[in-house]
């Protein structure tokens, strides 16, 4: 498997260890659970990785019976043994394992992405999935392109014509209508404009707009203690929607963009890794995990694939030697720096 790291049938072996040691100390029988305690402290002092397992294990066992109580504790217990028990088949029961004790044990600021499917995801009227990016003529003629995990709300009328962005990135292509302006919302602010063509991308704490064609008037949401601003930008300009109102980004080359576009590419100028995780994150089936203060020094200028997400990430590696990137399963990926590595960064 591509970007495996050496090492890892030892790591397999301490996943599989730590998951057994899971079933003993969350076992229902109390002897069982005394007998495991032994053991525990043993198999801690043995390996400093055992040591840093053990530490993130007793953070989970911490709640487990809380979830005794409740029942669900059980189930996740029968689900573990049961893929410990798959000693065949060209090792499945250690992969399973590990992706169950992975899932149970990562750090909550690692596992990115979880909300990505929340309640208002599916209640949208339009969404994709992950590295799917259809297209759609609107009611109005208007073209309107999903990225991955995107999901949006319509809300057209006689004299408006609304766009709600719950999550992702959009394209639009907007049909001209004098009487009815076309509006792009989202939680940060509001992106007004007659016919154009640009992108808007939904972020954590911000709301990123490229302009492609024409020009666009972008309004910041209503801040305590701070009025709404406007701005208007032009063709080759990015413009930021955040918690501290508008500013205007560095040019970009609007060919490129339509290219990344096109290409199902993904254009980072000086971002942040966690950001670029983030986005081939939601290209992807499973998850990648990171911490993102770790990686938050890290800017990255590059194109990267998006339709292969795994040569994505190759890129990142072969040119930024800092970095590792632990291929655990098909669908769980583990991207962090090599011990002492905390500066870097990445250009192609």
């Amino acid at each position: 498997m591509r970007m495996r790291q050496p090492g890892h049938q030892q790591e397999d072996l301490i996943a599989r260890q730590a998951a057994e040691w899971i079933l003993g100390l969350s076992a229902d029988d109390v002897n069982r659970r005394a007998e495991a305690r032994a053991g525990f402290s043993a198999w801690k002092e043995a390996d400093p990785r055992h040591a840093e397992a053990a530490a993130r294990m007793e953070r989970l066992l911490a709640g487990m019976e809380q979830l005794r109580s409740n029942g669900t504790a059980r189930p996740a217990s029968r689900a573990l043994q049961t893929a410990l028990a798959r000693k065949g088949r060209k090792g499945m029961g250690v992969k399973l394992a590990s992706i169950l004790l992975l899932l149970c044990l990562l750090a909550p600021t690692a596992w990115l992405g979880t909300q990505e499917r929340s309640l208002a995801f599916w209640t949208t009227d339009m969404r994709s999935g992950e590295g799917e990016w259809p297209e759609s003529t609107l009611a109005d003629g208007s073209t309107l392109m999903l990225s991955g995990l995107t999901a949006v709300n319509l809300a057209f009328s006689a004299t408006t014509r609304k766009v709600e962005l719950v999550q992702g990135e959009i394209l639009v292509d907007v049909a001209r209508d004098a009487s009815r302006p076309f509006v792009v919302v989202t939680a940060h602010g509001t992106i007004r404009a007659l016919g154009t063509r640009f992108a808007v991308r939904r972020e954590a704490d911000s709301t990123l707009v490229t302009m492609l064609e024409s020009q666009v008037a972008v309004s910041s949401a209503d801040q305590p203690g701070q009025a709404p601003t406007t701005l208007v930008i032009g063709a080759g300009q990015q413009a930021r929607i955040g918690s501290d109102g508008l500013s205007l980004l560095q040019p970009v080359d609007t060919a490129n963009v339509e290219q990344a576009w096109r290409n199902r590419q993904f254009a980072a100028q000086d971002m942040p890794l966690p950001d670029v995780l983030r986005e081939l994150d939601r290209q992807r089936p499973g998850r990648i995990l990171f911490d993102r203060d770790e990686l938050a020094r890290i800017k990255v200028s590059a194109v990267l694939p998006l339709k292969d997400t795994d040569d994505a990430l190759q890129l990142l590696v072969n040119n930024f030697p800092e970095l590792r990137v632990r291929m655990l399963t098909p669908y769980l990926v583990r991207v962090d720096l090599q011990t002492g590595e905390r500066n870097g960064s990445i250009r192609n």
